[in-house]
């Protein structure tokens, strides 16, 4: 330990330098306040070190090849802190990350594009769901992307309206839906055999969950079709939806209708938020690990490093 208080002590030689690099490769595995106690320094200091690294390699981004944007967000606590993550979907990484999930987050993200070398007119193509402050921040300031519903968000929302459905029947039917959410909701290719075998037994019910649960399938079809024959089969679907007296399936069918050209634009662009989910689940895995973060800013130096790929130019 007298080692560590030693290279602490000179700071700015070339011992430190490199004391800070094994630092910054064991943040890269485990939580700041393991590494804290590993070396015997307050996480406070640990943390100093992880923000200058951070903050200086986002200083020298480049962000003028940024074209194709995905945009999510990611939980910081539970309730409603969040952070909205920009991810640069051709080279698979988060290229910008800021509190909250509203329309200025987006605002943030041009700025931020600026001070790296890019412009708002570049980015040609944005996958998002269809959070309307999301919405509202890529009209008003990417002026030139196509917006592309992401489809998993899409059929989330589809999937809250057949478990909406199963809700309001279960007080009718709780001996029949009892313990039932779980086959609504999952592909039934990938249920097991016994629940394979209770969900059919339930389909030969007349249940209004059974319907609701056959207007998703039908919807879950049209990702299997061409641009052309896509559009021409979700009319007929909206169409019939809106007569099915399921007022969530209703519902839905008229955010389908309100978000029509984003939905279809899937089509073209072909582009997803898988990414983005896939970089929020090692987002997440981190949090977890570090039993979450004090402060907003630690959390978004924690996701540049775990997802942003940067470059720390660490001394060797």
């Amino acid at each position: 330990m007298r080692q560590v208080e030693l290279a602490w002590a000179r700071e700015g030689s070339g011992f430190t330098l490199l004391f800070e690099a094994l630092l910054m490769a064991l943040v890269a595995e485990m939580p700041v306040r393991a590494v804290a106690e590993l070396v015997g320094e307050h996480d406070t200091r640990v943390w100093r070190v992880v923000h200058h690294y951070v903050d200086a390699a986002r200083a020298r981004e480049d962000l003028s090849t940024v074209e194709r944007l995905g945009i999510d967000e990611t939980s910081f606590r539970r309730g409603q802190d969040y952070v909205t993550l920009f991810a640069d979907l051709e080279r698979s990484r988060c290229v910008f990350a800021t509190p909250g999930r509203d329309a200025e987050s987006v605002t943030r993200f041009v700025a931020d594009l600026r001070a790296h070398g890019g412009e708002p007119d570049q980015v040609t193509e944005v996958c998002q769901d269809m959070s309307e402050p999301y919405l509202l921040g890529v009209l008003g300031n990417l002026l030139q992307a196509a917006i592309t519903f992401d489809r998993y968000h899409v059929k989330a929302q589809l999937s809250r309206a057949v478990d909406e459905v199963r809700r309001q029947e279960r007080k009718a039917q709780a001996g029949l839906l009892k313990g039932s959410r779980y086959l609504w909701l999952r592909n039934p290719a990938k249920l097991s055999a016994k629940h394979r075998a209770r969900l059919d037994g339930l389909l030969c019910q007349p249940l209004k969950t059974v319907r609701a649960y056959k207007w998703a399938l039908k919807f879950d079809a049209v990702y299997e079709l061409t641009g052309a024959e896509a559009e021409h089969y979700l009319r007929a679907w909206v169409r019939g939806a809106v007569r099915s007296r399921l007022q969530p399936i209703i519902d839905f069918a008229h955010l389908v209708e309100d978000h029509w050209s984003g939905i279809l634009r899937w089509f073209q662009s072909r582009v997803s938020n898988g990414l983005l989910e896939g970089l929020n689940s090692l987002v997440q895995a981190a949090k977890r690990r570090a039993r979450g973060y004090r402060s907003t800013r630690n959390y978004i130096a924690m996701i540049y490093l775990t997802v942003g790929k940067l470059n720390l130019a660490l001394p060797t």
